[in-house]
């Protein structure tokens, strides 16, 4: 992916994706990949923050003999999300006014 992209934008995906269902490291990197340069060595730091902050929550589930962790959002990180994409919608608007011509501000 050409542009670059912050963990903030990561936190956002990582929590809309919770949003949907529980899910583990793994999966979520493959996912995040997709749209992201994101290295998986970057995103665990993201995912503990996501859990200090009591947005995300972990359990251990057993899959195929193996232990493994999964991620859950909580009560909190559905308000974090709400509040998150409020502030993609308004990102999202002024990058596409720029880009289309409709910035509202001229340049001197």
């Amino acid at each position: 992916m050409y542009f670059p992209v912050s963990s903030t934008l990561i936190e956002f995906l990582i929590l809309s994706m919770l949003d949907r269902h529980d899910s583990y490291g793994y999966e979520i990197s493959q996912t995040i990949k997709l749209v992201t340069n994101a290295r998986e060595s970057s995103l665990y730091p993201i995912l503990k923050k996501l859990v200090i902050a009591r947005f995300v929550t972990t359990y251990n589930q057993e899959h195929q003999g193996r232990q493994r962790k999964y991620y859950a959002i909580t009560e909190a990180g559905r308000f974090q999300l709400i509040y998150l994409r409020e502030e993609w919608q308004k990102y999202k608007n002024t990058l596409d006014g720029i880009v289309e011509g409709r910035s509202n501000h001229d340049a001197d």
